[in-house]
């Protein structure tokens, strides 16, 4: 009897994995090899070449800074006789990619650090970029590319987007790379999922096992998969890693809407439902509106003093109450169903997002609501 309970739970592991298969997702869209991480990397630097748009005097850091670089050219210059405006102190950042190799190159975001108005024109001049560790893993340098100016005159002034920050594309070239083992010594490695999920993650074990052996992978975690090479496949792993990257299997999704209250933007999966409820929803709409008239009397001259104008206030109180809006949902109504059936009786974006609210905290709405 348990052999033949056995062979049922494999035949419909064996089916659900075919199904995968057929509309499914790549392994290597749902997950990462654990060891393959990015590090950021850090480091300080100054643009030159600026049209007077740079750090003025007051910016001591940027005086100094200028006043050492010179100072590796062999020119000494006192930080009094320093006043150029045409050039500005930055701070540096990217992201040093796993596998990546001396010689590769990176894009480096640069931002201004005082008080310059415009990065424009400008050219970075040779900097080193840090990682964690203290040490220098590449060198940027190049012009400062900036989607955005700044021209000001007299006191007018035109601006684009944020002038003071900018990219150097391909600007940074990688001196020393990070040594990233896959595989270790005793033939395993990791995954980690990039969603974490029990069932998403049970899905992918049992993919890989159906087409490479029992025992092959196993669950950690909810988030993890140790796999075990083959020993044929351990002294060249990456075939072997390209196949399971390949491999399909259906993710299992958690039900979630999103809500942003603040552009009235709602995003939900076609899998949210709606348990059977009733919604009423109406607008109480109130109007205040006072006028301020004038009194004055037309015997004014005649009678003297005792007698003058006076503002008299006339407010008018007016209250629109919109007819409410009634819709009785049956089981299994989809989150869209109710959005449609919203959208017909012409209710806004707003009024969609305290519906949903509302109906959560009935308990009628099975999914997780996020609002930003």
């Amino acid at each position: 009897m348990k052999s033949l309970l056995t062979l049922l739970l494999l035949s419909a592991l064996h089916l659900q994995a075919y199904a995968a298969v057929e509309e499914g997702v790549r392994i290597k869209d749902l997950c990462r090899i654990s060891s393959a991480v990015e590090n950021n990397l850090v480091g300080y630097g100054l643009v030159s070449g600026l049209a007077g748009t740079g750090d003025s005097s007051r910016s001591g850091t940027t005086v100094r800074s200028l006043r050492n670089a010179l100072l590796r050219f062999g020119i000494n210059v006192d930080t009094k006789e320093v006043r150029s405006r045409n050039v500005a102190a930055v701070s540096l950042t990217t992201v040093l990619p796993p596998y990546a190799q001396p010689g590769d190159k990176l894009d480096v975001n640069v931002t201004s650090m005082g008080d310059a108005h415009s990065l424009v024109g400008g050219t970075l001049l040779m900097a080193s970029l840090t990682g964690p560790d203290g040490k220098v893993y590449a060198l940027a340098q190049g012009p400062v590319s900036v989607g955005g100016f700044q021209y000001d005159l007299y006191g007018n002034l035109v601006q684009k987007n944020h002038p003071t920050a900018g990219i150097v594309p391909g600007g940074a070239m990688i001196e020393k790379g990070v040594e990233t083992q896959m595989v270790d010594s005793d033939g395993r490695l990791n995954y980690s999922l990039y969603d974490p999920d029990l069932t998403t993650v049970s899905r992918i074990v049992d993919s890989i096992n159906l087409q490479f052996g029992p025992g092959t992978a196993h669950a950690v975690n909810a988030g993890r998969v140790e796999v075990t090479l083959p020993l044929e496949a351990r002294s060249n792993p990456v075939r072997f890693l390209t196949a399971i990257e390949g491999l399909k299997v259906l993710p299992d999704r958690r039900a979630k809407i999103v809500v942003n209250e603040r552009t009235g933007t709602v995003v939900s999966g076609g899998n949210v439902t709606v348990a059977p409820v009733s919604i009423t929803h109406g607008d109480l709409t109130v109007i205040i509106t006072t006028d301020y008239l004038v009194s004055q009397p037309g015997f004014v001259s005649r009678t003297g003093a005792g007698v003058r104008t006076q503002v008299v206030p006339d407010t008018t109180i007016e209250v629109n109450e919109a007819e409410p809006l009634s819709i009785s949902l049956s089981a299994n109504t989809s989150v869209a169903e109710l959005v449609g059936a919203l959208n017909k009786v012409k209710a806004t974006s707003r009024d969609v997002i305290s519906i949903l609210q509302a109906i959560r905290r009935a308990g009628a709405l099975h999914a997780e609501l996020i609002i930003q």
